[in-house]
C-alpha cells in the first residue's frame, strides 16, 4: 500500500513564474564585474583552482 497526491489541480492554481531563463552570454558579462568566483561543474562537482602559498592565509580554511 502506498500513499500517492494528485497535485495537478494544485498546480493549476499556483501562480508561474514569468521570469526568462538568462542567457550564457549575459552570466558571463555579469560575473565579469565580480573580483571572486565559484563555478559548479554538476558532473565532477566543484572545480578547485590552485592558490599561490602567499594568499592561503587568507582563505577560511
Amino acid at each position: 500500500w502506498r500513499f500517492s497526491t494528485n497535485y495537478i489541480d494544485f498546480n493549476k492554481g499556483c501562480p508561474k513564474d514569468v521570469y526568462l531563463l538568462p542567457k550564457a552570454d549575459q552570466l558571463v558579462d555579469e560575473a565579469k564585474r565580480h573580483k571572486i568566483l565559484t563555478f559548479l561543474n554538476a558532473y565532477f562537482g566543484y572545480n578547485q583552482i590552485m592558490m599561490h602559498p602567499n594568499d592561503e592565509e587568507k582563505t577560511i580554511i
